[in-house]
């Protein structure tokens, strides 16, 4: 089981909605730090590991700048994820440009801030080696096609688009090595959200034996492997949490059995994990200001899926609670929605809950409608947000380990909105 708590209690929580109204992202920050401080110590076993943080997972500087005080890095996917990277400090290979169908700029981008490049296709190294060149150090991304199962989020490997065949692979690093890269690195990414620890260990042992086998077939000695990401969070509470304790464990018994002998004995590990480092530590709070009876019973928030879409994209389930009535019984059913104009605008459907009462007239005054919170929103809630319908995203606000709260990102204006269309053109136009 594991549990669902919010930081706040309901008083703490009026407060400072006087101050920031709802809706917005509350992060936990001394409580990702200790979730990486036990991270790290799991994965000591691995001399030289190394986190890239998903920067897609949560893509603001000030969390960026916490995880680089804790020693970790950034995978990035565009220009704008490298930019954040360099603002909060990370640089070097502790950057790892992640490729896919990118751009030459982004390649030149990352050449500059000296990032790890990981190619995504066989095509890439000409492109690469024309447009920004070929840096030391390449990595290569590997699609093991039917050889291992995806799941449901991520779909089947043999029918993404990411990725070398192995065929290729083998050819790349050998084109590679030919073309004058010294040191190489292994990556694939294969799930999504998976909680099953044998999943996880069966990626490690399919990399550990690649890597015996491209040493074998083209000389190449990898420095490291990638086991990407896709390591899944409880977002139910009957649900456990893969330890990092028993990944990192049952990661080196591997090791040391596939490797030992093969030359390839200090593989370094690197990762590049993001809703486990933060999902558990940041809620969408929000609050009740409509109700609605007729086939179903419906509570309106303030919120719509344009703050949060993973339940209207994939049916995620997101853990929903009402602060000062976490022990009170769960009497009625709801659909739990938002005002967005798409029917699947649903966090929660037929969801038993407490009776939640919605905002006066007035929503700002005293004895106004219920807060509502959704759990586990820390990783690829806020940064899946978008503008359908006129919608604002919601700010973002951090506690720090003393009390205090921080907002670190504001809400979006209607100014934002207009901000890109030309307005003084739009005067002159007949």
């Amino acid at each position: 089981m594991s549990e669902k708590n919010f930081p706040l209690t309901r008083q703490e929580l009026a407060e400072l909605a006087k101050t920031y109204p709802t809706p917005f992202y509350l992060y936990d920050e001394g409580a990702i730090r200790e979730n990486v401080r036990a991270m790290k110590k799991a994965f000591a076993v691995f001399p030289g590991f190394t986190e890239h943080f998903a920067v897609k997972a949560l893509p603001n500087p000030f969390i960026l700048k916490i995880l680089a005080a804790e020693g970790l890095g950034a995978d990035c996917s565009s220009l704008p994820e490298l930019l954040l990277a360099d603002m909060a400090g990370i640089r070097g290979e502790r950057i790892m440009l992640t490729a896919n169908e990118t751009p030459a700029r982004e390649y030149i981008k990352a050449r500059e801030l000296g990032a790890i490049i990981n190619l995504d296709d066989r095509t890439h190294i000409e492109f690469l080696e024309k447009t920004a060149g070929l840096p030391e150090l390449i990595s290569c991304r590997y699609n093991p096609g039917p050889l291992k199962e995806g799941n449901a989020i991520i779909g089947k490997p043999e029918e993404a688009k990411y990725g070398f065949t192995r065929e290729q692979l083998i050819d790349g690093y050998r084109t590679l090595r030919q073309k004058g890269v010294k040191r190489f690195g292994l990556h694939t990414m294969v799930a999504s959200n998976e909680l099953s620890l044998d999943y996880h260990l069966e990626t490690g042992r399919l990399l550990f034996e690649l890597a015996v086998e491209i040493k074998n077939k083209t000389g190449v000695a990898l420095e490291f492997v990638n086991l990407g990401g896709g390591l899944g969070i409880p977002y139910r509470p009957d649900q456990e949490a893969v330890r990092w304790e028993d990944l990192a464990g049952g990661l080196k018994k591997l090791h040391g059995e596939i490797l030992t002998g093969t030359g390839l004995e200090g593989l370094v590990i690197h990762t590049e994990y993001g809703r486990p480092i933060t999902g558990p530590y940041g809620w969408l709070v929000t609050r009740a200001i409509h109700k609605k009876d007729i086939y179903r019973n419906y509570i309106g928030l303030d919120a719509c899926m344009a703050d949060l879409m993973r339940p209207a994209l994939y049916g995620a389930y997101h853990h929903i609670t009402v602060p000062g009535k976490e022990h009170a019984p769960p009497t009625e059913t709801y659909d739990v929605v938002g005002s967005l104009c798409e029917n699947n605008d649903k966090f929660a459907v037929q969801r038993r809950l407490p009776k939640i009462d919605v905002a006066a007239a007035n929503p700002g005054e005293a004895g106004g409608g219920d807060f509502v919170i959704i759990h586990d929103a820390g990783a690829h809630g806020r940064a899946m947000g978008f503008n359908y319908n006129g919608k604002l995203r919601c700010g973002e606000l951090l506690l720090r380990p003393g009390g205090s709260v921080v907002q670190i990102r504001r809400p979006e204006t209607v100014e934002d909105y207009f901000a890109t269309l030309d307005v003084e053109g739009l005067t002159q136009f007949h």
